[in-house]
């Protein structure tokens, strides 16, 4: 199977590097060899099969990963997928500190891209929580009840704006900060807008 030639800007991108270079190297080289295509998507080298997200390289400061979008559906034989954070539905990551533990996992990782290739080629998908499912805090529901507007307004949104907006309101332990978040959110809901528009 011919490799793509990745564009000049993922070349930049590796060029300009400055920490995690040779790690990096190796998810490239082994992402190519799956066949899969290079682009850059949210800054980071991504990789597709067909123009499907497969894979995104991610240096960290503590480790660099390599991102499977749908990685939920893989089997993860060698257990070395995590969430990328405690709200991940879908995603999940390789994470590695060196170069040479991912020269050890390489035939791992080249199962996994060619599970991957094949789950979107399958069209499966992950299963998300609705928005029913997530928790709404009682200062939102309050804020509805006050402003019957807003309750519309959040409605309205698309799931995944009405979800950015539950976790961000969730995750404030005290009902002060909750209430503050979300009095302070309530202009841009009412304007139709998510929560990074």
């Amino acid at each position: 199977m011919p490799v793509t030639p990745p564009p000049r800007s993922t070349d930049a991108f590796f060029a300009r590097a400055k920490t995690w270079r040779e790690e990096m190297a190796q998810f490239r080289a082994i992402a190519l060899a799956c066949g899969l295509d290079e682009t850059l998507k949210w800054g980071k080298p991504c990789y597709t099969a067909g123009g499907a997200n497969i894979a995104l390289i991610q240096p960290f400061k503590d480790y660099c990963a390599l991102l499977f979008f749908k990685g939920a559906l893989l089997k993860d034989a060698k257990g070395l997928l995590v969430p990328p954070g405690e709200n991940s539905q879908s995603a999940r990551q390789a994470r590695f500190t060196s170069a040479a533990d991912i020269a050890k996992a390489a035939a791992t990782l080249k199962t996994y891209i060619r599970e991957a290739i094949a789950i979107e080629k399958a069209g499966l998908k992950v299963e998300l929580k609705t928005i029913d499912e997530h928790a709404r805090p009682a200062e939102l529901d309050a804020a509805f009840d006050e402003a019957p507007a807003l309750r519309a307004a959040f409605e309205a949104l698309t799931p995944g704006r009405q979800r950015a907006y539950l976790l961000h309101f969730g995750g404030a332990k005290q009902a002060a900060t909750r209430a503050s978040r979300i009095a302070k959110c309530a202009p841009q809901i009412l304007a139709g807008k998510g929560l990074n528009d």
